[in-house]
């Protein structure tokens, strides 16, 4: 690495250190003034699986186009300390032209990160950061490596002030001492200040966050939700929000009791959501079963990690498809969506709220630690590109005028009844998890059953979800068939290997369930080669792609479970020797 990177460029980098060595401080910070600075930045962070303290890696990319993945190598590793760094170095890819920062009290680099062959250098961090009233280590070495990379200086402090303002006076103007110091030691040579892009031009958002987001502007009102790691951000966002909006948050004892709060609070007429992971899902599954049955909306985000049982709550996975598609019993069709990306977090749980509202459902929306955890640099998100649901729970009272009995689950063209809003003259109605009949009497005759079943499959499955059900990038011979958060380094490999002149083409999954056939088998097309990638062992998306008779039989799998990351370089990799095998 050169004595300066530009921020033309881009670059790569990590800072790793032991619990209150503050990497994850100094890496937000970054973050923040690349933002400020006017560029595109990824921020992710590893954690061993104790979840809160310990040691911990910020990394970070950040480049003048938007930024959907980490690379396949780092530029530059910063090791504030040393300190069971091991438990993640697999996940810190380093080659020989890699810059390893440290001081030297820090003691010896491990042998891990030296067979690398990165060069390293020995830099006065802890001397600087004494000399400073409360000096703090990790905001000299933010200043020295701001400096390298190019950053003036004053985005650098702008981010600090963004980072740390609810900190305390004390707090910022130490910080920003020891990040001047820091700035000044290097020996590259000044950087003029930036002309500081508004707070407005891009946001600094975490996939969390951005679902939360979503929610509000989907017109949820309540939550229910058990805190559960890595969701429970999702919670803590939209806590004071709520309640801005005139709705409200409440911490239930458990899931079991979270997913029943949300079925009786949108019974009563406000769009209800719930966050979760893994093992807060499976307890949530029978309640679901119920909503299904009564056609009561509700809508679950969940942050998926590394299972099964406790498994690795502090790592990203894809391991919860198939519970999301079949853990309900019985034939429970409901909806099944992925988000793509952390702004798409925003688009995908509005459109999944909207979509429960009006087909008076369940919308399971996956997301996964890397997504939600992770902060990017975006442009805001505007209004839905894709797939409106005009809603508002007043729509609830359609056809009580012209139904005075109001059968509540009478068939209707389009399979979606008429929903009387509790307390409607008129609106009575049975709501419960037996099966009923038009009335919503409980019924165990055959004639019943089958027409409640068709109408709650066929009100999915005949409606028109637009071109939101997947995103589709580039034009080649060679497909990349993915969904989820695997999209972001899928669609880069798609990029890169048509830039190195293998046409390909990426097409990424956001509606799993009811799965668009039609739709997919005509974007796929002739393709020569088709690759399906996801973050999982038993490759969950192929074999249920498979299972809708939605996949040429040459289609083949690369499937591989968390903690790392799926980078680009391995998918093109995936490809082009699948190619190789088909052809010999």
């Amino acid at each position: 690495m050169t004595e300066r990177s530009t921020l033309a460029g881009g670059a790569t980098l990590a800072i790793t250190g032991s619990g209150g060595s503050g990497a994850v401080t100094a890496g937000l910070i970054l973050l923040a003034a690349v933002g400020r600075a006017g560029y595109y930045g990824l921020l992710g962070r590893s954690a061993g699986p104790q979840i809160r303290g310990g040691e911990s890696a910020a990394m970070l990319r950040f480049g003048p186009q938007p930024i959907e993945c980490m690379g396949g190598r780092f530029d530059l590793l910063v090791g504030l300390d040393w300190e069971n760094v091991a438990r993640f170095a697999d996940e810190l890819p380093l080659d020989r032209t890699s810059l390893v920062l440290t001081d030297a009290q820090a003691g010896p680099i491990p042998e891990i990160l030296v067979r690398s062959g990165a060069q390293v250098r020995s830099m006065p961090w802890k001397a600087l950061a004494d000399a400073q009233s409360e000096g703090r280590m990790n905001m000299v070495a933010l200043g020295m490596v701001g400096a390298m990379l190019g950053l003036p200086l004053d985005a650098l402090e702008a981010g600090a002030r963004a980072t740390l303002g609810d900190k305390g006076g004390r707090v910022l103007t130490s910080s920003l001492d020891c990040i001047r110091s820091g700035y000044s030691a290097t020996d590259a040579a000044p950087v003029p200040p930036s002309a500081l892009a508004p707070p407005v031009a891009r946001w600094n958002i975490s996939g969390n966050e951005a679902a939360g987001l979503g929610a509000v502007r989907g017109g949820v009102r309540f939550v229910a939700a058990y805190p559960i790691t890595p969701a429970s951000e999702v919670l803590e966002w939209l806590a004071p929000r709520l309640e801005l909006l005139g709705g409200s948050l409440l911490q239930a004892e458990d899931e079991l009791a979270s997913i029943n709060m949300i079925i009786g609070s949108s019974f009563g007429g406000v769009p209800s959501l719930t966050a979760t992971s893994g093992p807060g899902l499976s307890l949530m599954v029978e309640g679901l079963g119920l909503a299904v049955a009564s056609e009561t909306p509700v809508v679950v985000v969940n942050v998926q990690r590394g299972g099964p049982s406790t498994g690795i709550p502090t790592k990203s996975e894809q391991s919860d498809l198939n519970i999301a598609l079949h853990g309900l019993h019985g034939d429970a069709p409901h909806l099944v969506l992925a988000a793509l990306g952390i702004r798409d977090c925003v688009y995908t749980v509005e459109w999944a709220v909207g979509l429960a509202e009006h087909l008076q459902t369940v919308a399971i929306v996956l997301s996964d630690q890397m997504l939600g955890q992770s902060r990017a640099i975006v442009d805001p998100p505007g209004d839905l590109p894709f797939g409106a649901v005009q809603h508002t729970p007043l729509q609830r009272l359609i056809g009580t005028d012209a139904d005075p009995d109001h059968r509540r689950y009478r068939p209707t063209p389009d399979g979606v009844s008429p929903m009387a809003l509790p307390g409607l003259p008129g609106g009575m109605y049975t709501a419960e998890g037996l099966e009923h009949g038009p009335g919503g009497a409980p019924s165990s005759r055959a004639i019943d059953h089958a027409e409640q079943l068709d109408k709650r499959l066929h009100k999915l499955t005949g409606f028109d979800y637009g071109h939101g059900w997947a995103e589709i990038r580039g034009e080649g011979d060679h497909l990349l068939l993915t969904w989820g958060s695997s999209a972001g380094p899928v669609f880069e490999a798609a990029e890169r290997l048509r830039g190195s002149g293998t046409p390909t083409r990426a097409i990424a999954l956001r509606l799993l369930a009811p799965l668009q056939r039609d739709a997919l088998l005509e974007a796929i097309g002739a393709a020569g080669s088709i690759l399906v990638v996801e973050q999982n062992q038993t490759a969950q998306c192929f074999a249920y792609l498979h299972s809708q008779r939605a996949l040429p039989a040459h289609a083949r799998s690369y499937a591989r479970p968390g903690p790392l990351p799926l980078r680009p370089a391995e998918i093109m990799r995936a490809l082009i020797g699948s190619h190789t095998r088909e052809e010999t």
